[in-house]
């Protein structure tokens, strides 16, 4: 066999004007496991294009080889819509520039509306729970119209990424490490995956509070099981966020290194026949979320950066400074404190900065109280 590549229409938004999504399919469809990965739902994050790029390459050569056990479904670029936005030069690919906000929050709900209708459908076999879970996610996207040509891209994707077993967006930070967001249940599932792409931070949360693209798909697993305790109900989607480090982190040799990573993660998977070789020695464990703080920044002013990333810090370290340039030397600097202890995992890119705005990640281990409840994301 060889790869298929179709494209997707979404809605209009205006006359003269057409967007399409381009997927590229290796392996028989419907083959099983699923593996589902896209790249740039942040339109401005660049590094998973290149990746992706790499990696067709590595899966076409396996389909040629008929080594392709399972389906792979590759997206290219998940968001046509944020790849067209220009403002006098600087790409805005984060926002949806109609008003429909983040590109990454506020995906289907597909626990919810399925919930209740699954009463009568469970029973003692976990392979046919999942059947039917699988089967009524699908049934309630279908019944869906869009409205919008950023509901028309939602719905889009999630189609092709429901009934995946595993589920790969690949996403970058401002100035980062390498690192994973995955629900707990997938832990620690994903270690050899955390190990071979080199990941500095692996963060927990069972809900991230911003119904984000992964979340939607793994968390309705665990709580359809919290909803029906008495029927075995596995966590069967193992849906993560990619962090490929910083945005100007694209090259090729970084690329391919990154492609060839996730390739052996399809191996270990099940996905691609053949046997990866054993996974370098892990450079973090897993933490929870709520123990990452994210700094903000306390005034406006020109953010200069008292370490780097990678470094060690401890609660009440002064991480960075804020500059207010109309003031003399010895009364401009701000102060600005982490309350975690732990690795430095990201900065700001952009130095100059209004109050409340994120500029780095701590992650620490110990729950910080004000990340308990709510809202643990960066907009």
């Amino acid at each position: 066999m060889s790869p298929r590549t179709e494209t997707l229409p979404l809605l209009t938004a205006s006359p003269g004007t057409s967007r399409v999504l381009t997927v590229h399919r290796f392996g028989a469809a419907g083959a099983r496991p699923k593996a589902y990965l896209q790249a740039a739902l942040h339109a401005d994050e660049t590094p998973g294009l290149l990746v992706q790029h790499h990696l067709y390459g590595l899966l076409a050569e396996a389909e040629m080889r008929g080594d392709l056990k399972g389906e792979v479904v590759m997206v290219p670029y998940a968001n046509p819509i944020g790849l067209a936005q220009f403002g006098n030069g600087t790409h805005l690919g984060r926002y949806e520039a109609g008003g429909g906000g983040n590109f990454n929050r506020n995906w289907p709900d597909l626990f919810t509306p399925i919930a209740e209708g699954l009463a009568d459908q469970l029973g003692s076999d976990a392979a046919a729970n999942v059947a039917a879970i699988r089967a009524a996610q699908c049934d309630h996207l279908a019944s869906q119209t869009a409205g919008s040509e950023l509901q028309s891209l939602r719905l889009a994707l999630a189609g092709l990424a429901v009934d995946a077993d595993l589920v790969l967006d690949l996403h970058c930070d401002d100035e980062s490490l390498m690192h994973l967001f995955l629900i707990p249940a997938h832990w620690p599932q994903a270690a050899d995956l955390a190990a071979d792409l080199a990941c500095r931070a692996v963060l927990l949360a069972e809900d991230s509070g911003g119904q984000s693209f992964d979340e939607s798909f793994s968390t309705p697993w665990t709580r359809l099981a919290a909803r029906y305790p008495q029927h075995p109900i596995p966590a069967a989607c193992l849906a993560a966020t990619v962090e490929l480090r910083g945005t100007a982190d694209v090259d090729d040799a970084t690329a391919a290194q990154d492609a060839q990573a996730l390739f052996h993660a399809l191996q270990r998977f099940g996905v691609i026949a053949g046997e990866a070789p054993p996974p370098p020695e892990p450079l973090c464990e897993a933490t929870r979320l709520d123990a990452t703080d994210s700094v903000r920044a306390p005034a406006a002013g020109v953010l200069a950066y008292a370490v780097a990333m990678g470094e060690h810090v401890a609660a009440g370290d002064t991480i960075a400074w804020i500059v207010d340039p109309t003031k003399p030397p010895d009364q401009a600097r701000t102060p600005v404190t982490t309350r975690a202890s732990g690795l430095v995992l990201s900065r700001r890119m952009q130095r100059y900065v209004r109050p409340g705005m994120a500029i780095a990640k701590v992650v620490g281990e110990t729950p910080l109280p004000h990340r308990q409840g709510g809202y643990l994301l960066e907009d």
